[in-house]
This record gives structure tokens, sequence and C-alpha cells, in this order.
């Protein structure tokens, strides 16, 4: 039963209630929440935990005039069900559904889409300064995670925000979980506030972290920390960026966090950061004891907690790498792995568990995970920095001048390559095929199904000549027997699969199972189809690319990447060796120039125009038989 809930379409509803009643509405919310992820699946513990914080602020500020920003935006689910979308949750993550993250276009209480962390305060300054330049705009709350706040791009922002002395509420929901346990200094700092209260002196905080160091880093950390903030007087770090600090405060106790709120609303006249400690999970017991709090969860039972789990007996590629690597890792101690904040998301959880000392979990801080990787292979070492395709663009200016500039080889395990389904366009694995290979020196690779994973897991342990990558799909692989022992690829090479005689699919990455499924389609209709696997955009097995042209009326290139990408590497190569004047048909197949909406990842590679059927009507209409099919004459 939701009495109270039930009275309640949008935020305006809730300054008729009282304070008990709020507290009750909570409560309703959390057990919507959770029954409605139970049945879409999607990300349960961080929305758990922000229930209470969602409802205060709701309750004692003017959305959508005020600007609520959620960071990272995952943890909206109570904000979305407050704000007109009640009836329409349980379409959550699903094609034409809500959406799981913030989005602008779904509704105006979502100012600002946020699926990639730790921008929120950027933003919510932006809203800010648009106010004080006469914008219609109230105040700006940034909603940010322990997690997100490790991450550089939110110091910027503060440093920036104390500066210009603008009024603006940063709300820190501290659970001490981000999706991994946050790592790092600020973590500890952050546990140390909390315990001891909101007066703590920073520098107290720092001493007492300096005496737990060596000599000489203990003597270095007293001169860095004069440096940069003097500390005549103490203070919290966040003081020390220019912000009125309030906490911590029970992010759960309803009247604490109504009160604090209120105060701050009627008293600000700056920047000020609100400290709430909160439970990821809260209110259910299963997430509340799972180690990731059940951060992203399938179809559960809403009683007991159990997820549904998937009958495919295919290993998941993620899975695949992990254990490839570990592997590699046990037969060569140079073998190390970094990861921004993902560890399970990556595989790189089953190498910790046997060598943990060489896993480095760096939080939500890509840029420094691809300098940090860079720093160790000029050390001798052998990193592996695995980070999703959409998370590795974070890091792409240190790609370029940490890495490739200086020839450095850091191995690159790019997950979620190409559509990833329910996450949307946010997480979408669509542009590193291009913003890697256009970069002198890259050896860039995709793995046509899960055992070619493991071999270029081995080849990339045994490349010392520059920067490799390696791209794989999130999902399942097809179901291939893995080699006991990955081995090193020749560079540049790919491998035909299939013969025939009319037409060429060129596949580079895991559509390789559609491309063999439209050549099998095509047989059926008299058309014999050679299926080749690339294996590198870069370096291009330019040799079998000039014998497919050679002997063949069509060539038909296939990637799950943005325009500019392979294809593009191919047709630049074929206008330089003449091979554009050779009179074949010749045809890109990439994903489209625009962002693809959630749905299964099936739907977004049909509306993609990326699916079997779709490569089976290129090649025709590439050979000239749907001309002819249709009657029509063919010239």
């Amino acid at each position: 039963m939701t009495p109270i809930l039930d009275r309640v379409s949008g935020p305006a509803d809730l300054k008729a209630l009282t304070d008990g009643e709020l507290g009750r509405l909570a409560g309703e919310v959390r057990n919507e929440v959770i029954q409605v992820v139970s049945e879409t699946g999607g990300h349960l513990g961080s929305s758990l935990g922000v229930v209470e914080l969602t409802v205060a602020i709701h309750a004692v500020f003017d959305t959508p005039r005020d600007k609520l920003i959620w960071d990272v935006g995952h943890q909206c689910y109570p904000h979305k069900i407050l704000t007109g979308r009640r009836e329409r949750m349980r379409s959550l993550r699903q094609s034409g559904g809500v959406s799981g993250f913030t989005k602008r276009a779904e509704s105006e209480f979502d100012p600002f889409g946020a699926a990639h962390s730790s921008t929120s305060i950027s933003a919510a300054l932006g809203f800010a300064m648009g106010r004080e330049m006469g914008q219609p705009v109230g105040d700006t709350i940034a909603v940010i995670g322990d997690g997100a706040i490790t991450a550089g791009m939110a110091y910027e922002a503060m440093n920036h925000a104390g500066h210009l002395g603008k009024r603006l509420f940063v709300i820190l929901n501290d659970n001490d979980m981000s999706i991994a346990p946050p790592v790092g200094a600020l973590s500890k700092y952050l546990n140390e506030i909390a315990a001891k209260g909101p007066l703590s002196l920073l520098k107290a905080a720092a001493e007492e972290f300096e005496t737990r160091l060596p000599g000489p880093m203990r003597d270095g950390a007293r001169r860095a920390r004069a440096l940069v903030t003097g500390m005549p007087g103490g203070g919290t770090l966040f003081e020390e960026l220019g912000f009125s600090y309030i906490g911590p405060i029970d992010g759960h106790d309803m009247g604490q966090v109504l009160a604090t709120l209120r105060a701050a609303r009627a008293r600000a006249t700056g920047p000020v950061l609100i400290h709430a400690v909160t439970v990821k999970g809260k209110g259910f017991a299963p997430a509340e004891s799972a180690a990731d709090k059940y951060h992203g969860v399938s179809r559960f039972n809403p009683l007991t907690g159990e997820q549904a789990k998937s009958k495919s007996n295919a290993p998941a590629y993620t899975t695949v790498f992990g254990n490839a690597l570990r592997d590699e890792a046990a037969r060569d101690p140079r073998v190390v792995a970094i990861t921004a904040a993902m560890p399970s998301g990556t595989g790189l959880d089953i190498m910790a568990r046997r060598f943990a000392a060489r896993v480095f979990d760096v939080g939500i801080a890509e840029q420094h995970g691809v300098t940090f990787a860079a720093g160790m292979a000029a050390a001798g070492l052998k990193p592996f920095c695995a980070i999703y395709s959409t998370f590795l663009q974070r890091g792409y200016d240190q790609i370029v001048h940490d890495v490739a500039l200086q020839g450095l080889p850091v191995r690159f395990a790019i997950d979620r390559a190409g559509l990833v389904g329910q996450d949307g366009a946010t997480h979408a694995g669509a542009f590193d095929i291009g913003f890697l290979a256009n970069l002198p020196g890259f050896t860039v690779m995709a793995a046509g199904d899960e055992a070619d994973l493991v071999h270029m897991v081995a080849t990339a342990v045994a490349h010392d000549g520059g920067p490799i990558a390696f791209r794989y799909p999130r999902g399942e692989g097809m179901g291939l027997d893995l080699p006991e022992r990955g081995v090193a690829l020749p560079l540049g090479k790919g491998r035909v699969l299939r013969e025939g005689t009319d037409a060429a699919i060129l596949s580079y990455g895991a559509h390789l199972s559609e491309a063999l499924a439209a050549a099998e389609a095509l047989a059926g209709e008299g058309i014999s189809v050679t299926v080749a696997d690339a294996r590198f955009a870069k370096p291009l097995d330019t040799a079998l690319i000039d014998q497919l042209i050679a002997h063949h009326g069509a060539l038909v290139t296939l990637e799950t990447g943005a325009t500019g990408g392979f294809g593009a590497l191919v047709l630049h190569h074929l206008a330089n060796s003449g091979g554009l004047e050779r009179g074949r048909a010749i045809r890109t197949m990439t994903l489209p120039d625009r962002f693809i909406d959630q749905a299964s990842p099936a739907q977004m590679y049909d509306w993609a125009g990326l699916s079997a059927k779709d490569i089976v009507r290129v090649v025709r209409q590439a050979l000239g038989r749907e001309a002819a099919k249709s009657g029509l004459r063919v010239v």
C-alpha cells in the first residue's frame, strides 16, 4: 500500500506534507523502487541509498526551477518516481521507456544528463552562473557520490566554485561504496570526518595519515601539504576550497536531512557542501549485505533477492578476458592491471583474487589511470589498462600525449565495444576504433569471437613495440571451445573463415557471427560469399583487402563502431592503391551518424542497420541483385 505516494503527482505535492508524512513517503518510495527494479533490472543499491535525500530535496527546494543534478545519474530512480514518471517506471531501461539515467529530453525535472560520473558540480556551477546573468534559474543542487567525487573534474569544479563564490549546493552522498569500494586518501579522509564530527581539522587528519608513511615520504607529504594549503588555522578540505561545510549528517534521518537543507537554503550566500552519510542498498537486506550492494542487477525476487540467471552456457567476453589475463599474469610477473573503479565490470577481479598486489583500482579517474599505466610501462612493466570504451573517452588526452607520443607499450583492454543495450547511448562503445586507429604507432585489434580474445590477450603481452588495444563487446560469446593458452597473433594479419566467389564480407570485431549468418542466408539464395575476419584495424591487412577486391564483385566492410573507423581505413587504402578504380562495388557498414536509445542489443543493432538481414540486403544491393529481383533492369 502506498497511501502517501498515491497523493504525489509531482514535487509540488510534497510541500503540503508534514515532516512525519515525508518520512513515511520515503518508505513507500523505497518499496516502489524495489518492486520496479525486481521486474526490470537496473541500478538498485545506489537508488535505495538516496531515498530520504531525494524526498527531502524535493520537499525543501523548488524543482524544476531549482536545478537538481544527480551524479552519477543511476541513483535517480526515486527522483523519477516523484517527478511524474511513476506510472512509466516499469518501462525502465526498455525500448521507448524511461531512461536509467537522468535525461534532458525526458523531463524538465532532469536539467542535465549524467551517465558518466563527476560532472555535476561543473554543470551546477554553470546553471548558477546562468542565474547570476539573468537566466530563469533558481538554486542549483548537485548530489555527488563519494566515488564520483574522487575524480579530478569534481575538484576542478569545486576550486572554481570557491573562487567565484556564488550560491551553490553540493550534497556529498557518502556511502563508502561507489561501485567498488572507494580507494585513495580521500575516502580515508571522509571516513575520518564522519567518525570525528564536522569540526575535525584537516590538519589533524592529514598529520595522522602522514604518521603512517615511511620517513622520506612523510617529510615530502608535509612539505607538499604546506605548499598547497598553508593550513594556518585548520578546517576541512572543502572549506579550503571555498565551501561552507555542513556535516556529516545521517542521510537516512529525515528530520536531520530536512532541518539541514532548510537551514542551508535559508542562510547560504556562497557555495555550500553538505556531507550526508548513507547506506547503499538501504532498506533491502540482500542489497545491504552484498559485496557490490546490488549496484546493477537483473530481474530478481523481491522477497529473497535472488536474481534471474542467464540460460546461455557461452562464457561472457569479460570473463574470458579476466581468466586469460590471470593466466598470463601467472606466467609473467611483469603483467599488471589497472581499472577505474570497475574491477568486477572489467573482469580484473579474477586476476585480483590471485595477484592482488598487481591489480590497481585508481577510482573514477580514467585520466590518471592511463598516465599511471604509461609510467608503469616506462618502468618496464606490462600494464593492461582495462576500461570500458565509453569511459576510455575520458582519458583521451592522456592516450595521445602520455602513451602514443612516447610510444609506450600500454595495453588497452576495451570492454563494452559497440552497442550495450539497456544503458543506452551514454554507455555505447562507438568511437574507440576511430580515435585510437588515427594515432601513430598504435596497434588496434578487435576480437571476432571469444577464442580470438584469448589470443589477443597473449598478443598484447608479447607486444613491447608501442601501445596496443583490443576491443570486445558486452555479453556472451559464440560458445566456442577456448584454447588452453593464447598464442601471439601475427600483427596486421586477418583470417578467412568462409570461401565464396560473388561477394566478400570483411568483418572487424564480434559482429563476425552476424556476417557468417548473413553469408549462410545468402547461400540459400544462390549468392556465394567469402567471410573474412580483419582482426586488425591497424596495421591493416592490405594483402587480404587486395585479394578480396581482386576476386569478388563486391566488398562489404562491417564494424560495430561509428563512421570514420575501420571502413574508412579500408577505403583510404583502396583510394591510395588504386583499388577504387577496379570497378568493384564497395560498401561500408557502420553505426549510423546518430545516438541510439536504449533497447535490447539485438533491437539496437536492428535500428542501426547492422543485423544479419541488413548485411544480406547490403550484399544484394552491392551485387545489383535487389534490382533484378524486383524486375528492374540492372545497368
